[in-house]
């Protein structure tokens, strides 16, 4: 049979009191380190003892005493009760200044491209805040991964999420190597596609997405083929340095090596767009000071540091 361990409404109410009483063995010692009346200190004792039904004090005109379910009483209860306050503080604490562990959920590629630039003063600026990146390329509950935000492309955020932008809107870019592109005719429009090998990328929620263009004022989504499918956009460029096909990916994750030469931009003149990255949360009312010094911190880094 299952038991319920649930606190009654009310059990604790009296307890401040009856320990300020017992401890300076007077009601009027007590009532003044809470700040409150004797009669009201006496008052709040009387139902603790009414609730529990035993007498916890042993009153006379002269002092105040501890029965024994008084001393038994003290010695669980008082433990107990400045365990309460000290979690009650360091709630408070970090409900009223950016402290704690800051744990944050984003995919490998977004790391380099958005994190790592700012991390570091970040930490400086907020030295009682730890922060936790779990890069992953799977979309995590953030709820029940215990993350306090997530960094994803804003397609792949839930609507009833909060976001924030972080970046502007990303070109999409076609990319190949050399090595693949020597003894091969580069695409010149999207039907050549057909002639080519493609990566491809495997979404977290199963689907192998097409790759999308626009085609004067239509947008164009085109189911293509090669010998790789990654799961995130580094294996990608990776494999696309490596000669292994074209890839399609937003334009900052193949910047460095588009400058370097290992990559070659495509098809430039059908580039679509995804809507940017975005930090995004549950609700704005559980917003605690480390996230929201994290957010502001994000949002007025500058343009440099965050993409285009």
């Amino acid at each position: 049979m299952k038991q319920n361990f649930t606190v009654r409404h009310g059990a604790l109410d009296g307890v401040e009191a009856f320990l300020a009483v017992a401890r300076r063995r007077s009601f009027r010692k007590g009532a003044a380190q809470m700040g409150v009346t004797t009669s009201a200190v006496s008052q709040a004792v009387r139902a603790l003892e009414a609730r529990l039904g035993a007498a916890l004090l042993i009153r006379t005109t002269r002092s105040v005493g501890l029965t024994e379910a008084g001393e038994l009483f003290l010695s669980r209860a008082g433990p107990a009760f400045e365990e309460l306050v000290a979690a009650s503080e360091s709630a408070r604490g970090l409900g009223q200044r950016p402290a704690g562990l800051l744990r944050l959920a984003a995919p490998r590629a977004v790391v380099p491209l958005i994190l790592e630039p700012v991390i570091a003063s970040f930490c400086r600026a907020y030295p009682e805040v730890e922060v936790e990146i779990a890069a992953s390329d799977e979309m995590v509950d953030l709820a029940a991964g215990g993350f306090d935000a997530g960094i994803r492309l804003g397609q792949f955020i839930a609507p009833d999420m909060v976001a924030v932008r972080l970046t502007a809107q990303l070109p999409l870019v076609v990319v190949g190597s050399p090595r693949y592109l020597r003894g091969r005719e580069p695409p010149k429009r999207i039907d050549d596609l057909r002639d080519h090998a493609c990566l491809r990328h495997r979404r977290s929620n199963g689907t192998v997405a097409s790759w999308q263009f626009v085609d004067g004022n239509e947008a164009v989504a085109v189911i293509v083929s090669g010998p790789l499918i990654a799961h995130d956009y580094p294996t990608l460029i990776g494999a696309a340095i490596q000669g292994v096909g074209l890839a399609q990916v937003p334009s900052p994750l193949a910047e460095a090596p588009v400058v370097d030469g290992r990559l070659q931009p495509l098809l430039t003149t059908f580039a679509a767009t995804t809507p940017g990255v975005f930090l995004y949360y549950p609700d704005r009312r559980q917003v605690l000071p480390k996230l929201r010094a994290f957010i502001e911190h994000l949002k007025y880094s500058s343009a440099s540091d965050l993409g285009p």
